[in-house]
């Protein structure tokens, strides 16, 4: 069934891009005998009702536009059935036939460019290639948004390599300055049609997020992306589903790796913007490695950095908040910050958890 639906988008790709090269050979035919039409009026009316070459060709060109000033005009038997023949009957059809080929034209680029088809020339752009299965509109919304609060991509163009919307981007997306183009990711022209080495970041979403076997279609558009773009490949952020597949993507190009969070799309953001982040926000969504704990330890009139000094100078963590009695947690207050606080959040090593009285006994003359 899928190598069948397969042959189905390829012969429709095929189909949608005769048409294309059809549409754009009858506009070069018809603009070229409009011109050898043009031509042969301007040397009639020279020849037949001897005007100089500037005044028929202004003659010619207002009677195929049918603007006709009369300022001049044929009066020769020989110039009015020229004119008759070349403008009124020749040119008037292929002018009307030309204008009606540009309509279509224009309407079948821009039918294009909704759903997918059209090849952007886009240069700096952010490149997402696959959507999530669920909900891909509502995810790429909030990606985008957290996209357009950043310095470094708040007006880059946002370009989605997916199959998950075959009528079109809603236009709520394509409002925001983001195009997409349908096609599988695994397929070497698909890639191509998106520009990819000429990209200013590339994000390479797993299509399921539970399942492992995402991990080796990501690992083939890796490969892909570097016959694609060679040396000059862009930074690129990748999601890996299974922790073994990581050093994977790493020797494949991959410049940051984390897992999918569909919840937090800012992940993805922090990744391009500030390089080793997601390590840190991956290690606060698990409990292996580095984790935050929540110790009960109260503190009256304490200065931020005199605490987080004590802390870390004792190795019993990072110091990331505090939790004032009427259960507000503030994180990271400036250096000089005084406050009061029912319990503290502090980041700690896996093979280093200190005891809550060990943090009290630390903290006992702040």
């Amino acid at each position: 069934m899928l190598i069948f639906k397969n042959l189905r988008r390829h012969s429709r790709e095929q189909l949608n891009r005769r048409l294309r090269i059809n549409m754009s050979s009858r506009l070069r035919h018809g603009f070229a005998w409009l011109l050898i039409l043009i031509g042969l009026h301007v040397v009639a009316m020279v020849v037949f009702e001897d005007l100089a070459l500037a005044d028929a060709a202004w003659l010619t060109i207002t009677t195929i536009t049918t603007v006709g000033y009369g300022d001049f005009s044929a009066a020769t038997p020989m110039g009015r059935s020229a004119t008759t023949v070349l403008m009124y009957l020749a040119g008037i059809f292929v002018m009307a036939n030309l204008a009606s080929d540009f309509i279509d034209y224009r309407l079948k680029r821009k039918e294009d460019m909704i759903q997918g088809r059209w090849r952007w020339q886009m240069k700096d752009h952010v490149l997402i290639i696959h959507s999530p299965m669920r909900n891909p509109a509502v995810y790429f919304h909030r990606l985008v948004d957290q996209l357009r609060e950043t310095h470094q991509f708040r007006d880059r163009p946002v370009q989605i390599l997916t199959d998950a919307f075959p009528e079109g981007l809603p236009a709520s997306l394509r409002e925001k300055g983001v195009v997409h183009h349908h096609g599988e990711s695994s397929h070497i022209e698909a890639l191509r049609m998106v520009t990819p080495a000429e990209a200013r970041a590339i994000i390479i979403l797993a299509r399921d997020e539970d399942s492992r076997v995402s991990d080796s279609i990501t690992l083939d558009v890796l490969m892909l992306l570097g016959e694609v773009c060679g040396q000059c490949k862009p930074q690129t952020v990748v999601e890996c589903v299974a922790q073994e597949n990581r050093k994977r993507a790493l020797r494949l190009g991959a410049n940051n790796i984390l897992r999918p969070v569909r919840a937090y799309p800012e992940m993805l953001v922090r990744a391009l913007v500030a390089r080793g982040s997601e390590k840190v926000l991956e290690n606060l969504f698990t409990h292996d490695d580095d984790h935050p704990v929540r110790y009960q330890v109260p503190l009256t009139g304490a200065r931020w950095a005199d605490v987080a000094c004590r802390l870390m100078t004792a190795g019993m963590g990072t110091l990331m908040a505090y939790v004032t009695e009427d259960e507000e947690v503030v994180t990271h207050p400036a250096h000089d910050h005084l406050f009061d606080a029912q319990a503290l959040i502090v980041m700690v090593r896996e093979e280093s958890v200190p005891s809550e009285t060990a943090i009290r006994q630390q903290l006992a003359s702040v």
